[in-house]
Parts: C-alpha cells; sequence; structure tokens
C-alpha cells in the first residue's frame, strides 16, 4: 500500500514538472531560459558543495553508525581538497548577477555581528528626536582597540522575525536623521564615524515618503560631506541607491570582496531600461556593481578579501581581516588636521571620473566654487538696484495715469 502511494504520488510530480516546463518554453524567450538554466547548474553545484560539506563533518566525528569508530583523516583530506576545488571553481568566475545572489546570501555576516565582535562596551542610542526609531539601523557609541568610536550599521536580520522588525535593511526618514543627529555629536567630540552599510535602498513606503524620505537621504549626505572627523563606510552585502549614499559619503570606503554598490537594483535597472525584470543578468554587467569594477573607477578605496566561498564561510577570518582595515585607516587619518579630513574626502568625491575621460586635472578641489557671471554680479551693485527700483515705480505710475 505504502509502495503504490509512492508511486503515485511520483507519477503526478512528475506531471507537475512537466507541465511547468511546458509553460516555462511559451513564456520565456531561449535566452531567459539559458539564463535560468545557468542559475540552475550554480545552486546544482553548490548543493553538491553541501554534500561534500556534510560527508566531511561526518567524517570527522567518531561516532559512526555502530559506535565509537576511528577517524579516517586520509578520506578526510580528499574530501576537503574535492570541496575547496568544487568551491574554487564557482567563486573565481562569479559574473555580476552571481556576485549580487552572494552578496544577498541569507547566512552572510550581518551589521550586528561586526558591531558585537569588533567593538567594546557599546552603547545604543535610539530616536531621532522628530518621529520615533527606526530599528533598521544601529547606532551607539563604542571602544575600537580603546579609542571612541560612532558607530552605525544598516541591519537586515537573522531571521524572518528580526527582518520583519529590521524592514529588511531599508532605511526611514526618522532612521537618517537619527544618524545625522549622532554624527553631529561625533563631530562635536572629535569622534571617528564607522559605518556599515548593507541595505537593499531606503526604505519607499507612503509614509517614509510623508515625513520626507528624500530630504533626510539628502541632509544626511551634506551632514557626512560636512564632518571633520574621520569616517569610514565598509559594504558588506548590498550597498542599494540613495539609502547607501546617505552614510557611505565618507574618506574611506571599503566594499567586501562579494559585496555591490549600485544606483538601483539589477531587476530595477533591467524593468526600467528594457521594462522586464529578467534581464537582470544583463543590468548587473552593464552596472558595474562588483567590488573590482568600483576600485577601477575610484568609486570605492579598498577590498576587503572574502574567505573561499564566501564571507559566511569563516566569520573569523572575516574579522580579522576588517579589524586590520580599520585600524589602518584610522591611524591614517591621526596626523592630519580637522580641515585637511574635511577636504581629503571633498577632493575624493569631485575627482571621481575627472581623470578618466571628463576632466583630466590633479589640482587641489577643496576651495571649488561656483563661478557667477557678469550679469548677476550687475545685478548685485547697489546703484543698479536703486535705478531697477526707481524705473519699476515710474512705470507704474505711468500706468496708472493712463
Amino acid at each position: 500500500m505504502l509502495l503504490s502511494r509512492f508511486n503515485r504520488e511520483m507519477t503526478q510530480n512528475q506531471c507537475f514538472v512537466q507541465i511547468g516546463a511546458d509553460r516555462i518554453e511559451k513564456i520565456l524567450t531561449k535566452s531567459q531560459i539559458a539564463t535560468l538554466r545557468e542559475e540552475w547548474s550554480i545552486n546544482l553545484a553548490k548543493m553538491n558543495t553541501t554534500t561534500n560539506e556534510q560527508e566531511v563533518g561526518d567524517l570527522k566525528s567518531p561516532f559512526g553508525s555502530e559506535g565509537i569508530s576511528e577517524v579516517d583523516t586520509q578520506k578526510i583530506s580528499s574530501t576537503q581538497a574535492e570541496l575547496d576545488e568544487k568551491l574554487k571553481n564557482i567563486y573565481s568566475n562569479l559574473d555580476p548577477w552571481q556576485t549580487t545572489m552572494v552578496a544577498r546570501h541569507e547566512d552572510r555576516p550581518k551589521s550586528k555581528f561586526f558591531i558585537d565582535n569588533l567593538f567594546e562596551d557599546f552603547i545604543s542610542l535610539s530616536g531621532d528626536r522628530h518621529y520615533g526609531e527606526d530599528k533598521s539601523v544601529l547606532t551607539g557609541f563604542a571602544k575600537f582597540k580603546g579609542n571612541s568610536v560612532l558607530v552605525i550599521g544598516q541591519e537586515k536580520g537573522e531571521d524572518l522575525d528580526s527582518r520583519i522588525e529590521r524592514n529588511f535593511g531599508m532605511m526611514r526618514p526618522e532612521g537618517y536623521r537619527k544618524t545625522i543627529r549622532l554624527m553631529n555629536l561625533a563631530n562635536k567630540f572629535n569622534i571617528p564615524i564607522i559605518s556599515f552599510i548593507d541595505t537593499p535602498g531606503a526604505y519607499p513606503g507612503v509614509g517614509a515618503e510623508e515625513r520626507g524620505q528624500a530630504e533626510a537621504i539628502a541632509k544626511s549626505i551634506e551632514c557626512c560631506m560636512e564632518l571633520k572627523v574621520p569616517t569610514i563606510a565598509i559594504i558588506i552585502g548590498e550597498g542599494g541607491s540613495g539609502g547607501a549614499i546617505a552614510l557611505a559619503s565618507s574618506n574611506k570606503v571599503i566594499m567586501f570582496e562579494n559585496a555591490i554598490y549600485s544606483v538601483i537594483s539589477p531587476e530595477g535597472c533591467a524593468t526600467i531600461l528594457w521594462r522586464d525584470p529578467k534581464k537582470m543578468l544583463d543590468a548587473a554587467k552593464a552596472m558595474k556593481l562588483s567590488a573590482k569594477d568600483l576600485l577601477k573607477l575610484k568609486v570605492i578605496d579598498e577590498i576587503i578579501p572574502e574567505p573561499l566561498g564566501g564571507a559566511h564561510r569563516d566569520r573569523d577570518t572575516m574579522l580579522e581581516n576588517l579589524k586590520t582595515s580599520i585600524t589602518q585607516n584610522l591611524d591614517y587619518f591621526k596626523d592630519l588636521s580637522p580641515e585637511e579630513i574635511a577636504n581629503e574626502r571633498k577632493n575624493k568625491f569631485l575627482k571621481i571620473g575627472r581623470n578618466d575621460g571628463f576632466i583630466s586635472t590633479t589640482e587641489d578641489l577643496s576651495s571649488l566654487t561656483v563661478k557667477k557671471n557678469k550679469f548677476e554680479n550687475i545685478l548685485k551693485s547697489k546703484k543698479i538696484q536703486i535705478g531697477i527700483g526707481i524705473s519699476v515705480i515710474l512705470l507704474g505710475l505711468i500706468i496708472l495715469l493712463i
């Protein structure tokens, strides 16, 4: 009876698979089907690595199916080598869309993990003093190697409940206003600022728009550019749109090897340009969102290497790599004055794109101002203003007399 039931269910499943395949062929084009097949092959390869990992774990355990057994070190070594080779083949040739998927991996270490393990005496501070608290961003003062720092971290959450509570890392206006308040406080007491960026973008809800989402992002960017303390932004996963730029306008912008940083998601770009979200693979390639591409374009300053298979496979290594990078960057700013720190940040962003096709210049841009034309200077003359005023009055009197 059980056997017949099993055969019946298997037959139904095969029918569903066939129906699904037929529908896919009718709905999708050949290129889209090829893209899906490529993604499926990657997923299958990752499933194979999971099988190898389980096998290594079983071999390392001294308890076999018949109780205590000897550990076969030779087989462990060969299986581990096979696993490493598969991971190397998968992750050494990731295209931009595959990198996007790794950046979004659910097990990837989040901001809270780094805050808990990199810093000491973290004191969480909440509220924007205008509307309320935004739990999608963690903020507070802490100690890093004995020195005070302000820590800001966009937090997506680890499970479904926490992701809902954190709004999947999408900040609202009150979140940006909270960070502005604390950045100004850090600036007042000459405390460096370290930000962890991990967001698909700012929250686009109706309530957020009503409370001034765009204005809050603009004010956050303005605040970042005016600070006279060292600022370091670390993109650990997704760096999406203005939601990321609002906190990443820093002296040093650092990216994890498999993180992404772009003005829009590949799906959103494909929808706007081609009106087809299924072309996200083409969009990802065109957007230059990977760490390697952005380093070449001088949008970012440094890439932190990840362990084989992604940051989630060896969190301890990522902590050490990140700690080293933060230490080196903070040490760099020790001998700079507040004015030099602010000017260096300004120069950094003004020079983006200038040496690669737009304007070739190496001059200091810290005092860059908008040149006013002669007409504006004429209008500012007091004599001209008085003359214009008298002319307007006379013209009004003539019109009344007529």
